[in-house]
């Protein structure tokens, strides 16, 4: 196993020059698996921009710069289909999406119906097969647009996704659920693994998913890499569930023994140890919102005032900023950007 990144300070990356801001292009999808449309955004390296547009920003969170409809890049590029957490939008993780961009890469970010704010239903957003279908479906799209199907280098197509974003890419990239192992952790540690609750609660019953479903293999082909970060509910599998996944998996964790996100923790899970020879970043301090985009000096208090999770307050010591470049710069070295 290739385990790097124990803590911050022992990360020694080369810093990056700073880059031009990346192109950005807005499209909607027919998504016939969910009879409905999802909103995607395509990032991507461009020389063309004019003057740049602020993307995702509001009161809480800073924003990225990108050019709205600016021409692709010369050349072959990687690409990245990036599934956000639960609840989340493709603008939870711009500064990923832009960065990658910005460091050479086609970043395809999907707003995942009934998973995504604003439109969120657990019952449905917990089915991971219609994740993975609404990437290959922006895969699909990709491919066949001729402002992008030209540039694509098609031996270097990562899923990549936070949380259970995570286990989105991890389940496109080759890796199976198991239903069984899944609930029988949630049933004996509901009291201590987070969503765990919901999960098994009247409104969800993940209990009552069709195993058969729940466990099939919903590999794209096409994938040739993953990027998990913080991936959600990656308990109860096994070396065979395993045993297809894509050999190139990068696995990025927050903070350390004593505060991990149960969930998402790929080492007591014991997946990380399923992996044929995986790379493991661990990052610490940090936590799992610690993905969330740079706050503003009000935010905090604003979210406060809401009644919000407390999105960011990171642990002591932790430089949110610094922890993306981090994830930036590993993701696009496993890209070779």
């Amino acid at each position: 196993m290739k385990c790097i990144l124990t803590t911050l300070a022992l990360l020694g990356a080369a810093t990056h020059a700073v880059a031009e801001p990346a192109g950005l292009r807005h499209v909607t999808l027919e998504m016939p698996h969910h009879g409905s449309k999802a909103a995607v955004s395509i990032w991507y390296p461009t020389d063309d921009g004019d003057a740049p547009t602020i993307f995702a920003e509001n009161p809480v969170f800073e924003g990225v710069q990108a050019y709205i409809d600016a021409k692709v890049q010369y050349g072959r590029h990687p690409v990245v289909m990036f599934s956000h957490g639960m609840g989340g939008t493709d603008r939870a993780q711009a500064w990923l999406t832009a960065g990658l961009a910005e460091r050479g890469a086609i970043v395809v970010a999907v707003n995942h119906p009934h998973s995504t704010w604003g439109d969120f239903d657990m019952s449905q957003g917990v089915k991971h097969w219609t994740r993975v279908a609404d990437l290959s479906v922006a895969l699909d799209n990709l491919q066949s647009d001729p402002a992008f199907r030209d540039h694509i280098d098609p031996a270097r197509i990562m899923a990549s996704g936070f949380s259970y974003g995570g286990w989105t890419a991890l389940s496109m990239g080759g890796l199976m659920g198991n239903h069984q192992g899944l609930v029988d952790t949630c049933t004996a540690q509901i009291g201590t693994m987070e969503a765990c609750d919901m999960l098994l609660s009247d409104d969800v019953r993940m209990q009552d998913i069709d195993p058969g479903v729940w466990n099939a293999s919903y590999a794209d082909p096409r994938i040739t890499h993953v990027a998990a970060i913080d991936p959600g509910f990656v308990w109860g599998l096994t070396a065979e569930d395993a045993a297809d996944l894509v050999p190139n998996v990068l696995m990025i964790g927050f903070g350390g023994a004593d505060d991990r996100m149960s969930a998402t923790n790929f080492d007591d899970s014991g997946l990380v140890d399923l992996l044929a020879n995986p790379e493991v970043i661990r990052l610490d301090p940090a936590f799992h919102f610690t993905a969330m985009p740079l706050c503003k000096p009000a935010g905090e208090d604003i979210l406060k005032e809401e009644g919000d999770d407390a999105v960011c307050n990171d642990p002591v010591g932790t430089d949110r900023a610094e922890v993306h470049q981090r994830i930036i710069g590993a993701i696009a070295a496993a890209l070779e950007i």
